[in-house]
């Protein structure tokens, strides 16, 4: 191996990368939601997604893995949260992290599963399945 083989393979193996975050259902979605505000305490991101300026200087590189910067200038989560039961997303979009959600990170169904798998499976969560697939292609 040369020595331009070994600089290639070490620029190759330090490229950034991004993680995706999936929150299914209730206590997804509310354990996601305290994942974030941990994400955003860590990488000094304010509850309305700007990077804090208090910290001095440009944030780590790293926080790039866990958010992306809109066209705003301001840093979203890279995540959906997804239940079938609006109540608990509903209560994200009205909580202290609302503004750092975009309406593409949270999908909500119509109604409850009602702790049923087959309701879930067959019928309610069936409808909903497109719509999350194609909001995960979007944020990969």
């Amino acid at each position: 191996m040369s020595f331009d083989d070994r600089k290639c393979l070490k620029t190759a193996s330090s490229a950034q990368r991004e993680c995706v975050s999936l929150h299914i259902g209730q206590a997804g979605c509310q354990i996601g939601e305290r994942c974030w505000e941990l994400f955003c305490h860590e990488h000094a991101i304010s509850p309305k997604g700007e990077w804090s300026t208090k910290t001095g200087g440009r944030p780590d590189d790293a926080f790039e893995t866990f958010f992306a910067q809109a066209d705003s200038g301001r840093y979203v989560p890279r995540a959906l949260l997804f239940d079938l039961e609006p109540s608990v997303v509903d209560a994200i979009k009205h909580g202290k992290y609302r503004d750092l959600f975009g309406p593409d990170n949270l999908l909500t169904g119509k109604e409850d599963a009602a702790n049923n798998y087959a309701r879930g499976h067959y019928t309610v969560g069936k409808e909903q399945i497109g719509t999350a697939l194609e909001r995960i292609r979007k944020l990969v």
